[in-house]
Formats: C-alpha cells, sequence, structure tokens
C-alpha cells in the first residue's frame, strides 16, 4: 500500500492552479499556430496571432491568461493501492485551490451559494471533484480552471434513439451557434453522449478537458469528432466571432453505456483559453 500525505496533494494542486491559469497548455499553442497558418480570414489571422501574443505574455510574467480563472475542475484518478494519510482527500485539494488562487493572486470566482446572497468564498473554493478508483498505486491529478462565458454555454438535451445521429449533430450544432462570440472562439468543443443526465453532463466536461492532440480510441466515434469539426469551422463564425474558417480547432466525444429507450447529449465548451494541468503523485 502507498502512502501519499495529504499535503503533498495539496502542494500540487496550488501549483496547477497557477500553471494552468498562467500557462496555455503546448497542444493548445500548436493548435492554434496551425489554425493562425490555414485561416484565410486576414481579420481571423489577426485575432489568432494577439491570442498567441497573449498566452506568451501570460507565460513569461506569470500573469493569467484570461481575468476568468473559473472554477477549479479537478480530475483525480485515486489508485485503489493507494492510501492517503495525514487528513481528508477533498480537503486537501480544496486548501491546494484555496493556497493556489490566493497566494497566485488568481481571480476567485465562486460564491458559496447560487441564488439569495451569492457571497464570494474568497478563495475559490470548494473545488469540484470528480475522483474514480482506479487500479495501481498512483495519483492522477488533472486541474482544468472553467470561466463562465464558455461553461454558461453548456447544453444538455435528452435525446431518444430516434433521432439518432441527426439528432446529436443538431444539438452540437445548436449550441455552437447559441454560444457564438460569447464563448471566445476558436473553441474546444466537448460532446457527452449516452449514461444518464448527469453522466453524460461529465462525458462532456471530461471530452472537453481532453488534450487537444487526443483522439477518442474508437474508429466510429474518432471519425464523428472529425466530422462535427468540419460541420463546426463551416459556420464562419471564425475567431473571437469576427469571421473565418477556426471556429472550432478540436471536437472531443465521450460516451456511456445508457437505457434503452434513451439517447442523452451534452455539449461543454472551452474557450480559446482551454486550460488544463496534470500530474502524478
Amino acid at each position: 500500500m502507498k502512502e501519499i500525505h495529504v499535503t503533498a496533494v495539496s502542494e500540487a494542486v496550488a501549483a496547477l492552479a497557477v500553471q494552468a491559469c498562467c500557462r496555455l497548455p503546448g497542444d493548445m499553442l500548436e493548435g492554434l499556430r496551425a489554425a493562425r497558418a490555414q485561416e484565410p480570414s486576414a481579420v481571423g489571422r489577426n485575432i489568432l496571432d494577439q491570442l498567441l501574443e497573449n498566452a506568451d505574455i501570460a507565460a513569461r510574467e506569470e500573469m493569467p491568461i484570461c481575468q476568468d480563472t473559473g472554477l477549479a475542475v479537478v480530475f483525480a484518478d485515486l489508485g485503489q493501492d493507494v492510501h492517503i494519510v495525514g487528513g481528508g482527500f477533498e480537503d486537501a485539494v480544496n486548501e491546494g485551490v484555496r493556497r493556489g488562487y490566493v497566494d497566485g493572486y488568481l481571480r476567485k470566482s465562486c460564491v458559496a451559494e447560487p441564488l439569495f446572497e451569492r457571497k464570494n468564498t474568497r478563495d475559490n473554493t470548494p473545488a469540484v471533484i470528480h475522483t474514480r478508483i482506479v487500479p495501481g498505486d498512483s495519483l492522477r491529478l488533472r486541474l482544468a480552471p472553467k470561466g463562465a462565458g464558455s461553461e454558461n454555454k453548456s447544453v444538455l438535451k435528452m435525446l431518444v434513439p430516434a433521432d439518432g445521429i441527426e439528432g446529436v449533430r443538431k444539438v452540437v450544432l445548436d449550441a455552437v451557434l447559441a454560444a457564438g462570440p460569447n464563448s471566445c472562439p476558436p473553441m474546444v468543443v466537448g460532446v457527452g453522449l449516452g449514461g444518464t443526465m448527469e453522466v453524460a453532463a461529465l462525458c462532456a466536461k471530461k471530452a472537453a478537458a481532453r488534450d487537444l492532440e487526443s483522439v477518442n480510441p474508437d474508429p466510429r466515434y474518432a471519425a464523428f469528432e472529425r466530422e462535427l469539426l468540419e460541420m463546426i469551422n463551416r459556420t464562419g463564425i471564425g475567431p473571437q466571432g469576427l469571421g473565418g474558417l477556426t471556429t472550432a480547432l478540436k471536437v472531443h466525444v465521450e460516451w456511456a453505456p445508457t437505457h434503452i429507450a434513451s439517447l442523452p447529449v451534452a455539449v461543454n465548451i472551452n474557450c480559446h483559453a482551454a486550460r488544463h494541468a496534470e500530474v502524478v503523485l
């Protein structure tokens, strides 16, 4: 049994929070550069140049890529042969978020209650934590800050099997068109299929947080990812909604088994700052 102390968890999460908010992942930078090389719109190329410059300044100056440093969404794969010692696991994650956002001078965007007082927690806790128990003796932590501009454009539709692939296409396209410039394209679009209502949403969130170059291991879904990307980029929304070819950099699809009478579809959009950072303890 491998032991991991809660202080190691907190320190790792704090570092991930700052890294994710200030340094655009290399896969995203390469995606933006590739899009810039293929973008036929002069305005679109100019926008992409500005986004790349912004990312460079943020990394060099250790400043947030965007003023909205989001809620801290943490995906934790906890090995079944790991024993967390010295305290509670979720307490340790939240302590890491608190340190990262307070000591890193990141904007605190979390309110303690959603409807009436909406009082800011002042340290961006609690985090949104999704934990899976997996084989092995390691702990994998992936932190993906999620700002409201793109998160507010999320969509969940409970289709029926008769709606089929055409119904899924329509849900995704309608979500992108409704988001328009408000989700700060070029986007990364996560699509979740199957499961139940909440499982489809979680699949979409996981899909949106995947590395840009990743593809679904099922060749049918990999082909569907490419098809959806081409469909989205034919809308002409373009970088920052000002027209062009590059409305999305990538579409990722994740799926789960579902009921014989259900076809849940969820769409979760990331803006051009599709931020994420990962560490394995």
